[in-house]
């Protein structure tokens, strides 16, 4: 194998599928990046057997071949050379490979590619085109709500739940839950459980794509596997097992109380307050009186305390609720709307966070549980 490449174009490339290496592998290829070049195509593959990413890239190439590079040391020399272009060679009796730029040689063993797992392949044809910034931004609104408790794994992902003429993404941990609706015409009916890990691969790969008006995801799936495809991305993951929690039950369907609130306002005056909140607890009270939004919280434990007063638009009965501030936070830095709507019913039920003036190409919902307020 030998060919020649930019350091940016591959480091780029490196990048994007660095991040499904685990440092704590039993498996030693699993260290590996995968490198296969055939034309002037080289294709840059990493695994751990769960989730399989890979991208691809134009080059110029001297002679085809496959071989699996450590990825550590192939990492810590690309990302700090200068741009240029550098040659890679791989002696194919040896596996020793060269990195040849304008000032310097650096040589490291590789390992032989037939050694490295192969990847999963669809046992179906179920597949849809959604598009880029759809998925894009499905994954910005959701994964942030997946939880991390391993003891309830289904809601450790995102669900994705499709129907023939809308998708569906949702992410829950059980104190707070996201819902991301988003119109199509080509959909099949059918529903999956895709992986934090693999989830937060997509939304990296994503961030790095070309992108365009009319650019598209490929989302295929099997009955253990999901397939997702673009841009000279491909990246493939077992999928969660287990039924998904019935989030439609779970939002409530009369929440008669609306408040409309500045989000920058509003945000930063969480920040300020729970600063003053118990660090247990994190614990912001919100007394809505009228035109009139106090907020307070306060920490006994080391006699901090804080009140601030905003202006709000209300319709309803005043009323005194509690909610933690990480989960609301988390909420409104995902809004994206300037305005937002709070709607309630009770002190002690779910509230409702959705954008006032929403202009992105989808529903978004989300849904944070109150707290008890302390005495």
């Amino acid at each position: 194998m030998k060919f020649t490449v930019s350091t940016s174009a591959l480091i780029k490339q490196v990048q994007i599928v660095s991040g499904v290496i685990s440092n704590n592998t039993v498996i030693p290829i699993l260290q590996d990046f995968l490198f296969e070049l055939a034309g002037d195509r080289l294709t840059i593959s990493a695994s751990d057997l769960e989730t399989s990413i890979s991208s691809t890239i134009t080059v110029n190439m001297e002679r085809e071949g496959r071989v699996a590079i450590p990825s550590k040391i192939f990492n810590d020399i690309i990302k700090i050379l200068a741009e240029q272009p550098i040659t890679i060679e791989v002696e194919e009796q040896t596996l020793a490979v060269t990195i040849q730029t304008q000032n310097g040689i650096y040589k490291l063993a590789a390992e032989s590619a037939e050694e490295f797992p192969p990847r999963q392949q669809m046992d179906g044809d179920d597949n849809i085109d959604l598009d880029l910034d759809v998925m894009t931004l499905a994954i910005n609104k959701t994964l942030f709500a997946a939880s991390n408790d391993e003891l309830r794994p289904q809601m450790t992902g995102i669900y994705f739940d499709l129907e023939e003429s809308k998708i569906t993404f949702v992410a829950t941990d059980a104190h707070k839950l996201v819902k991301f609706s988003h119109e199509i015409t080509n959909g099949k009916s059918n529903s999956f459980i895709v992986p934090k890990k693999a989830m937060n691969l997509l939304k990296n790969a994503l961030a790095n794509a070309e992108g365009g008006e009319n650019a598209k995801v490929n989302i295929g799936w099997g009955e253990k596997n999901v397939f997702f495809s673009f841009d000279g991305i491909k990246l493939d993951s077992r999928l969660i097992a287990g039924t998904y929690p019935d989030y439609n039950t779970v939002i409530p369907s009369n929440n008669p109380h609306l408040l409309t609130v500045d989000q920058a306002d509003f945000q930063s005056a969480i920040k300020r307050i729970s600063i003053f909140s118990s660090r247990s607890t994190y614990q912001v009270i919100l007394d809505i009186q009228g035109e009139v939004l106090r907020l307070s919280a306060q920490d006994l434990d080391f006699s901090n305390e804080a009140h601030e007063t905003m202006s709000c638009e209300y319709e309803g009965e005043n009323m005194q609720i509690a909610f933690n501030a990480r989960y609301l936070l988390e909420l409104l830095n995902s809004v994206g709307s300037s305005q937002v709507h709070l709607k309630l019913s009770h002190p002690s039920r779910a509230c409702l966070v959705v954008p006032a003036n929403d202009n992105s190409s989808g529903e978004l919902v989300m849904l944070v549980m109150p707290l008890m307020i302390n005495t």
